[in-house]
């Protein structure tokens, strides 16, 4: 039996030394599997990660162009200032460098002793300053000279006394970076955009563009220690960074300037309590040659409110609510308006409507429209038209489609949307792009609001007219194109090409039809109707001598406001080969009126006024107006006064002689200056007479017989421009302030508006 027991024992011993041999082993083996197989990667690049440090190197972001290659955005050279702490031997080292950056940079005690601190690590790599700018980085090279040549006391262990040593010479460097600049400074600031401390993207153009302009950063790749320090420069590899793309947009920085200086002083002049947008387009292509909304921000100090009144309001709220309440100023300062506000667009939208029911037959030129007591009724609603005063007795009576639109009239409009019904508004709304964003290639976008609710008629009928329904400004501009290019809507696009870092074009924006949506026949008529306007109907204030403008006036009710309203004034020239389309966008006037035919419209001619010229865009006077342009003042200087008289009386000017000289020394105006038929020319003959001044007299609300009489007998010129043509206009502005003291004989140039124009 013992021997039996003792051969059992020892077998079970066997078999359990095998099972936990086979366990052991198929546990190492499982172990090495997961380790080499699925953990392998993970565990290499632990391995690298632990060996190696990563330095990124900034690559440089692309330039921002207008289409003439203006530079609106650039990054140029900075530079970072990196110290390599391990190299210091003693604290006499690091407070000498410590004290010499702190006086460089400029800081405080507390910033001095945080960078002591730094002068501690053991590490080639601590990052100082960043954004360095030239005139700083010349001193520091300075400093680092000095350092450089000075000598240090350092104990020598091997020889047990102190010795003189210079630091190293990689214990302070500078590397290459870039800073984000805007050459002018708030121009177009909404669209171009900004970036952040890491050279991101943050809003217009730069983030919408940020994968192409940003690049890819190179790297420096250092071999660290066993404990884990950057080893000596001499271990590095060096990854160059790959420059981002540039990119170059349809904005032209002289069209954009022009409609942000007229923007600016509409703002000013008529109170306006929630800024201003304009956009200028190609209709023919959809390029966007500017896009300005006031008031602007600088591009180069983003987080700076503009609007001082409003930081006014922050700083009074308690503390706890000032930091929310900064940044929802500074969001509806970086806010696009042009693109990201939805509006009731008014009567801008009523050529839409007389489009389509041309388009669609639904009307004829015969066709008549009512205008009874400026009245009409739908749904058991009374709505009014524009000229409706209880008890005036003002009406438009019956009109064709022209004067139906040259009237602005509403009810006229509202028998149209009816005569169409509900299900063809709806369509053709669809079909002028409003139901839908334009996909214009900026960020922010909004899309537009309309019923949410099966459509009635009176929903129609107010639509009809601009009401009820929200939509963006540039869906108004891109829809308005459409009916001046021959039908067809555009897709708006602001960036034209992208360039690689040495110049190549890498991509191109071809413009886009999106589809037709009148024929060219229907738009012809319509562009005639248009022009019309401008020259004869509602629109008037929006005429420009010498070019076939064509446009329409639209004021309208605030979105979820009960007093304020938005002027706005939709048009392009020459109304027969449109060369740009201009919309202008007032919101909340609060001065002495708000319809957008006062408003909007003078701002819209005086922007015309100067882009069209700068477009090369040929001027064709009618017979009326040549009697009334400017010519140009010829040179007088150097004649004897009676030469000079005769010659400027036989320039068709009448001359005005100060001092008692024989020979003309100045001239007002200058050679050059615009100066109206039948003005004045003074001739100066000796230095006394120049300090002769004249009051510039208060033009405002005189007719052009009355402005041309009082600057006759005030010793001034003036120069007429706006709506000269009309029988009741007189003058919204002048360029010179009244009770300015002025030479005798400068020109003043008065901007007329026709008076009672309402819409």
């Amino acid at each position: 039996m013992g021997k039996f027991n003792k051969q059992k024992l020892n077998k079970r011993a066997t078999i359990l030394l095998a099972i936990f041999l086979v366990l052991g082993f198929g546990t190492a083996v499982l172990r090495l599997f997961f380790l080499q197989v699925i953990q392998g990667e993970e565990l290499r690049q632990k391995a690298v990660d632990q060996q190696l440090g990563d330095i990124t190197v900034s690559a440089k972001r692309g330039d921002i162009y207008d289409r003439n290659g203006k530079v609106l955005a650039q990054s140029a050279s900075v530079w970072k200032l990196i110290m390599a702490p391990v190299y210091f031997k003693t604290d006499e080292q690091r407070q000498y460098v410590a004290d010499g950056l702190s006086e460089i940079f400029g800081y405080t005690e507390e910033e001095r002793n945080a960078l002591f601190d730094k002068t501690n690590r053991e590490t080639y790599y601590v990052n100082v300053e960043s954004k360095i700018e030239t005139d700083v980085r010349e001193k520091l090279l300075t400093f680092i000279d000095e350092m450089k040549e000075k000598e240090f006391k350092v104990f020598d262990s091997e020889s047990g006394k102190y010795q003189n040593e210079k630091l190293n010479s990689n214990v302070l460097y500078l590397q290459d970076d870039y800073k984000r600049y805007y050459p002018y400074g708030d121009l177009a600031s909404s669209v171009i955009g900004f970036t952040g401390s890491d050279d991101q993207g943050l809003s217009g153009l730069e983030i919408q563009y940020d994968d192409e302009l940003r690049g890819k950063p190179g790297r420096t790749v250092s071999a660290i220690n066993a404990i884990g320090i950057n080893m000596p420069f001499q271990y590095e590899q060096n990854v160059d960074p790959q420059d981002g793309n540039s990119i170059v947009t349809t904005l032209d920085e002289t069209i954009q300037s022009i409609c942000e200086k007229y923007l600016e002083e509409a703002v000013i002049n008529n109170k306006v309590a929630n800024r201003a947008a304009a956009i200028a387009m190609n209709p023919q292509t959809g390029e966007i040659y500017a896009m300005a909304v006031v008031d602007g921000f600088d591009l180069n100090d983003p987080y700076t409110l503009v609007d001082k009144n409003k930081e006014a309001e922050v700083e009074a709220l308690p503390e706890e609510e000032q930091n929310q309440a900064y940044s929802d100023a500074l969001q509806q300062q970086w806010r696009n308006k042009a693109i990201s506000d939805v509006y009731y667009p008014g009567s801008v939208f009523k050529p839409i409507v007389a489009s389509m029911v041309l388009e669609e037959g639904v009307v004829d030129e015969n066709t008549v429209f009512h205008c009874n007591n400026a009245t009409i009724t739908i749904s058991g609603t009374d709505i009014h038209c524009h000229v409706y005063w209880p008890g005036s007795g003002n009406q438009h009576g019956n009109q064709d489609i022209v004067h139906a639109l040259w009237n602005s009239c509403n009810p006229a409009l509202v028998e149209m949307g009816q005569m169409a019904g509900t299900e063809l508004f709806q369509e053709y709304y669809e079909a002028f792009g409003f139901s839908e964003k334009t996909g214009i290639d900026l960020p922010g976008e909004s899309e537009d609001i309309f019923f949410n609710h099966e459509m009635t008629s009176l929903d129609l009928a107010v639509s009809s007219f601009g009401q009820g329904f929200a939509i963006t400004p540039i869906q108004m501009i891109t829809a308005i194109s459409a009916i001046a290019n021959g039908g067809y809507l555009m897709q708006p696009y602001v960036v034209k090409e992208i360039l690689d870092s040495e110049g190549n074009i890498v991509k191109t924006t071809t413009p886009t039809v999106k589809r037709q949506v009148i024929s060219k026949e229907v738009s012809e008529r319509m562009n005639e109707i248009l022009f019309g306007n401008v020259n004869e109907g509602g629109g008037t204030n929006g005429y420009v001598a010498g070019y076939q403008v064509a446009g329409k006036t639209g004021t309208s009710e605030k979105l979820n406001a009960e007093v304020d309203h938005i002027a706005s004034f939709c048009g392009y020239a020459p109304y027969n080969d449109p060369q740009i389309a201009l919309f202008v966008y007032i919101d909340s006037p609060r001065g002495d009126t708000y319809y957008g035919s006062a408003l909007a419209a003078p701002v819209f001619a005086s922007i015309m006024e100067e882009v069209l010229p700068y477009l090369e865009v040929e001027r064709h006077y009618t017979e009326e107006e040549l009697e009334s342009i400017d010519a140009t003042a010829n040179t007088y200087i150097g004649l004897s006064t009676g030469e000079a008289v005769s010659k400027i009386e036989e320039d068709g000017y009448s001359a005005v002689v100060k001092g008692s000289g024989d020979k003309v020394i100045a001239q007002v105006p200058e050679s050059g200056t615009k100066i109206p038929k039948g003005g004045s020319v003074v001739i100066y003959t000796d230095d006394a007479s120049k300090e002769e001044t004249v009051k510039v007299p208060d033009f405002k609300g005189l007719t052009v017989t009355q402005a041309s009489q009082l600057a006759a007998s005030s010793g001034v010129n003036i120069s007429l421009a706006g709506a000269i043509n009309v029988s009741n206009s007189v003058v919204q502005s002048q360029s010179i302030d009244k009770d300015s003291e002025v030479p005798p004989g400068t020109v003043v140039t008065l901007t007329f508006v026709g008076a009672g124009i309402g819409d």
